[in-house]
């Protein structure tokens, strides 16, 4: 029930990795790993070894799907707010960069920003973020 009611208030809670890989492994690309994932009652949220996932379910029936992705390697930045006293929600913001070529004059990015419940330990999957974002820094200005 607290998964539900978190679901209706925008919040996604952890699958596990083989309910994700039995109902979205069509959907990977061949060799590619779920690490973990998350779903807001009828969406789901997909990390594996070499990008995030997005699962749209549509309409009324959820029939109609929309299957978006970010590469890893385009993360550049990342930010974390955890939940406070009442009906604040924890927060993570993936920044990554949406331009074909990452070393162009002219980049291009954007933002995505996830919602959890206030109790949910966000700080593991943060860290794992920022890691990434630092060593794509370090990559595409090295």
């Amino acid at each position: 029930m607290a998964n539900l009611l978190g679901g209706l208030f925008g919040n996604y809670s952890e699958v596990s990795v083989q309910d994700l890989t039995n109902q979205y492994g069509v959907y990977l690309m061949p060799n590619e790993k779920i690490q973990m994932g998350f779903k807001l009652v009828r969406d789901s949220f997909i990390i594996t070894d070499e990008r995030l996932i997005f699962i749209d379910h549509q309409g009324v029936t959820g029939k109609k799907t929309r299957v978006a992705s970010i590469h890893l390697d385009s993360i550049i930045d990342v930010t974390m707010e955890t939940g406070g006293t009442g009906f604040d929600d924890s927060e993570l913001t993936i920044h990554y960069i949406t331009s074909p070529y990452y070393k162009t004059n002219n980049l291009q990015v954007a933002s995505y920003k996830f919602e959890f419940g206030k109790k949910f330990n966000l700080q593991p999957i943060y860290v794992n973020f920022l890691t990434l974002a630092h060593q794509n820094h370090k990559r595409l200005n090295g």
